[in-house]
């Protein structure tokens, strides 16, 4: 039986790795969105700041998180067997969970996702072995979860979002108030005290919440301990647990083995003592101190403050994320493998060893942790998921337009109707004079309008450092106060609140924005929920046969696993490959007729094997491929509603002397969408024709369809060697095809008319092939509108 949990545990090990793989990709937008947001520097110096701080946080790793060993679950209640059946159905689920969100491009909380897996692996554990004894009830289940932990971790999860968001928003809106939008235009002494309060604010997290209570304390007491042969674990408690009386009266009692290292421990003692006591004036001291210093960087060294809090609350967040986040990762495994060893020295039946051992404390190796690091920094800079989760929620607090990723609800709009009148509510109680200094305030700079949106940052660098400020100060206070949190709701609810006091979330897209945020929140809740009856799902199953199952549960993992990467490397390369439209961003109107002649041949292109597609599968009644053709015209419609979407800033970044361009650019999209509509039509209604399994065409119809196709493909392909090769002389010849294909058609229709009166018995058949033949001379007349509009503006 010893081989099945030597198994489990290299398992175990190996869930580890992945779950620090996908975790990170998650975890990645808490430290990475408002420096990459703001663009205050290169990508890659963001990434080798954050990597430090990933890697200075494992070091200084606290190590193993206790509510992996006794935080949820009360581990004396349980037997050795029992509590490998939790842990194998933690680490299972956890990896799946996060793939999935990562996958979406969603953030959710790591922290969360182990929390509720353990409390659902083992409520199930719990509630089996009550069902097995006949002297328990389900009242005695508070036996063996520790429900006031699970409540605090409930009630931290709500009162984070609500007060990140508004403390992010309030310190936003005052932030605002004092520096504008012109921030690099104040005084310098306005910027150093913004800098000051803003380094100190990062700085007191890295301390209090980064390094306290991490290895570098076990390293200075393990120093002292060597000299004296005395245990660490002894050391260990006396520094964490125990005053600096209770360690004097045990060295008056231990006599000379304690001296040494008592007289050398004083030092930390005190000054620990000292830290935790004198924070207000240290928080003092340290702003005058930082805020002279901000003053020297910014008059005599030309240093920009907002970029280097920037840099300096990366590493921050980096560095608590790693040194607090890195434990829901391996904390299980490593709560496992001591569990092992504790069982497997005691020579007792895994079902009959209780594990009261997992209620002390422990401690990580620190080779251990460096390993951890290193993966979570090769992940940070090759998961291509990890960018996927940024990226949502940048485009969430962007301040301009940009591409809106959610589709607004019934409830988004209402919260913005809401807020509205709220808004005009208090807009006409509020001073006048007051509404005039705010509206100068918030009046953005004069930045050049662009098409090149994406070359803007999507919003300034001081609600860049208002947010990673205010994100670590959130996160120092509910550590101090011993109150658990999830670092990913809280920067994003920061960077939600910040946004909103921004004014970013206009009326052009506040019910985007506000549904994408209720869509991650919602998210969150999912996490906590389907973590809960995922992982006691798998733990119900293992129990039932513990090498079978856990063999079989893993198989399933791995190929989930390695479909879902599969799958999003595919679509990757697909989206790659694919010949995308390009937003013009030319200022005369030559360049714009030669930047659409790109757009006309990569839509050609992409519309003719649309349509041969829909025929091909109409023909063969394949509805996997009719699928595909549907989602493929969605992508092509979105790239061309995006077109028309950034038609402002097109005609704003036009020249003078090239105005005239807006009425061609105008005219093709008009076009283009003409023909998307007319593909949408065939391509939907055969999909519900084989959907809905209707009758199969007929033959003679098949036959048609064909004959029209390979006549519309041929004339799709001189198109686009027209546009390819930009010799446009071609167009002539090509426009004056339009007869030939109207005829064809109608010669089809006629056919089809005199086979309904003699032959056809099918209505649905009919409806629908005379639905693609009329949508198909559409199609031939929106592209040769489109044609004939390109060659007038070439002449």
């Amino acid at each position: 039986m010893n081989d099945i949990y030597i198994l489990m545990i290299v398992a175990l090990a190996i869930l580890a790795i992945a779950d620090l793989v996908v975790g990170v990709s998650n975890d990645a937008v808490n430290f990475l969105n408002s420096a990459i947001g703001s663009k205050a520097v290169s990508f890659r110096t963001i990434m080798i700041v954050a990597s430090l701080g990933i890697a200075a946080g494992a070091i200084f790793s606290s190590g193993l998180m206790e509510v992996a060993r006794k935080g949820i679950f009360v581990p004396s209640e349980f037997y050795f067997d029992e509590i490998m059946i939790i842990f194998m159905a933690v680490m299972i689920t956890d990896i799946l969970l996060l793939d999935f969100f990562n996958t979406l491009g969603m953030p959710t909380s790591t922290t969360v996702s182990i929390v509720f897996e353990l409390l659902g692996a083992a409520v199930c554990v719990a509630l089996i072995k009550i069902a097995a004894d006949a002297d328990l009830s389900f009242g005695d289940l508070g036996d063996y979860i520790n429900t006031k932990k699970a409540g605090e971790i409930i009630a931290g999860i709500l009162l984070s979002v609500v007060v990140a968001f508004s403390i992010g928003a309030i310190v936003q809106y005052v932030s605002r108030l004092l520096l504008s939008f012109n921030f690099d235009k104040k005084a310098k002494w306005v910027g150093a005290l913004f800098g000051g309060i803003a380094l100190t604010a990062i700085l007191y997290f890295i301390f209090i919440k980064g390094i306290k209570g991490t290895n570098y304390a076990k390293l200075v007491v393990d120093t002292l301990s060597n000299d004296t042969g005395l245990g660490f674990l002894e050391w260990a408690n006396l520094y964490f647990e125990s005053s600096y009386e209770t360690v004097k009266e045990l060295a008056k009692a231990k006599k000379d083995l304690f001296v040494i290292n008592v007289e050398a421990g004083t030092i930390s003692t005190t000054l620990r003592g000292f830290l935790e006591t004198n924070v207000l004036a240290i928080v003092i001291a340290g702003f005058g101190m930082l805020s002279l210093i901000s003053f020297v960087f910014m008059n005599f060294l030309k240093v920009n403050i907002y970029k280097l809090i920037i840099i300096v609350g990366t590493f921050a967040l980096a560095l608590a994320f790693a040194g607090n986040d890195l434990v829901n990762f391996i904390g299980v495994p490593i709560a496992a493998w001591e569990g092992y060893q504790m069982w497997s020295a005691s020579g007792t039946p895994a079902d009959e060893f209780l594990m009261s051992s997992l209620s002390g404390k422990a401690e990580t190796p620190t080779l251990l942790l460096l390993g951890a690091g290193l993966i979570m920094v090769l992940t940070l800079w090759f998961s291509s998921k990890a960018k996927n989760v940024v990226k949502t929620s940048i485009d969430l607090s962007r301040q301009g337009e940009g591409d809106e990723k959610f589709s607004p609800n019934f409830l988004s709009r209402g919260v913005v109707r809401g807020t509205v009148f709220i808004s005009e509510v208090l807009s006409s109680i509020t001073p006048t004079s007051f509404k005039k200094f705010s509206g100068k305030q918030f009046e953005e700079s004069s930045t050049p309008i662009t098409t090149r949106k994406e070359d803007l940052p999507a919003f300034d660098m001081v609600r860049a450092a208002v947010n990673l400020m205010v994100a670590g100060v959130l996160i120092s206070i509910a550590t101090s106060m011993k109150l658990p949190l999830s670092t990913t709701y809280v920067t994003f609810m920061v960077a939600m609140g910040t946004s909103l006091a921004d004014r970013a979330w206009g009326t052009e897209s506040a019910v985007y924005r506000v549904a994408g945020v209720l869509n991650v929140i919602g998210g969150w809740f999912f996490t906590a929920i389907s973590a809960f009856l995922a992982a006691a799902l798998i733990a119900f199953l293992i129990n039932f046969n513990q090498p079978i199952m856990t063999g079989v549960l893993l198989l399933v993992a791995i190929i989930l696993l390695v479909r879902n990467t599969i799958r999003y490397r595919n679509k990757t390369r697909a989206d790659k490959a694919e010949d995308s439209l390009k937003k013009s961003e030319s200022s005369s109107i030559q360049g714009v007729i030669e930047e659409s002649a790109g757009n006309i041949k990569s839509f050609v292109n992409r519309g003719n094997k649309i349509y041969s597609s829909t025929v091909d599968s109409l023909a063969k009644y394949d509805l996997a491929s009719l699928k595909k053709s549907r989602k493929g015209i969605a992508k092509l419609e979105t790239e061309v509603e995006e077109l028309r979407d950034s038609i402002f800033y097109f005609i704003k970044n036009l020249d003078e002397s090239s105005v005239g361009a807006s009425s061609f650019y105008i005219s093709i999209l008009g076009h283009l969408e003409d023909i998307t509509q007319s593909l949408d039509y065939i391509s939907k209604n055969s999909h519900k024709h084989v959907n809905n399994n209707h009758k199969k065409l007929r033959f003679n119809q098949i036959k048609d369809l064909k004959e029209i196709e390979d006549q519309l493909q041929e004339f799709f392909i001189s198109i686009k060697n027209v546009f390819d090769s930009r010799d446009f002389n071609g167009l002539n010849s090509i426009i004056e095809e339009k007869q030939g294909l109207f005829t064809l058609v109608n010669d089809k229709i006629n056919k089809q008319v005199e086979r309904t009166r003699t032959e056809e018995s099918s209505p649905k058949n009919t409806t629908l092939y005379f639905g693609l033949l009329m949508e198909t001379k559409d199609l031939i007349t929106a592209t040769m509108n489109l044609l004939t509009t390109y060659r007038d503006h070439q002449n």
